[in-house]
């Protein structure tokens, strides 16, 4: 029920789903529907809680928590966003639902900004973790370097969308690893004194 709620809020937005499109998909009946969800923006609060909290979880926040260095974490997730033709269309649903329904409905918004929240505290921690290591610079604010972050990848996907082009979102994600490389703490000499230049680094590779 939820995965068919999702698909059709997904492709159609939040006010214009059809309730009888979302039970032709399912065969599941009107009384069913209510037994369970009071109304449809009841209906609304659980995709946002279920389905489009785990897309957040599992494209973005499990990753982070993974071994490596956190700069080459964070590109990785970035090269893994999608292109394909029917991503670029429907765009992202999170922010297709905080355009939509942040500024009608309050309980949306409140969902929906815990989703945004927990994204952004995600990467600040990883680039804090970082900056712990010695891997990140050490003069950027995390917090601030995760909200720029997660404005990029959102507002790259509504240039995508709106364009229907996914060169547009080739285009951005090289742009925001070409960003995320410029976090990288510079490179120490081996007595810790200061940074190697390349022309350093070419001579002791010779």
């Amino acid at each position: 029920m939820l995965q068919a709620a999702f698909r059709e809020v997904h492709r159609s937005g939040f006010q214009n789903a059809g309730i009888n499109t979302i039970l032709e998909a399912t065969n599941v009946t009107k009384g069913a529907l209510y037994h369970h969800f009071d109304s449809k923006e009841a209906l609304g609060y659980a995709v946002v809680d279920e389905i489009v909290t785990k897309i957040v979880r599992d494209g973005w926040l499990s990753p982070l928590l993974g071994s490596g260095q956190p700069i080459d974490i964070l590109i990785g997730i970035v090269r893994r966003i999608s292109v394909r033709p029917d991503d670029i269309r429907t765009g992202c649903p999170l922010l297709n639902l905080a355009t939509e329904m942040s500024p009608v409905d309050e309980q949306f918004r409140k969902r929906l900004e815990r989703i945004f929240l927990a994204w952004q505290e995600g990467v600040a921690a990883l680039l804090r973790r970082g900056q712990s290591e010695g891997t990140v610079r050490c003069d950027l604010n995390p917090e601030e370097s995760a909200s720029f972050l997660v404005a990029m990848v959102e507002g790259y996907a509504s240039l995508a969308k709106n364009a229907q082009d996914a060169q547009v979102w080739e285009v951005g994600i090289r742009n925001i690893v070409g960003w995320l490389r410029s976090l990288r703490a510079p490179r120490q000499s081996p007595k810790g004194g200061r940074p190697m230049s390349k022309k350093h680094v070419v001579r002791r590779a010779r």
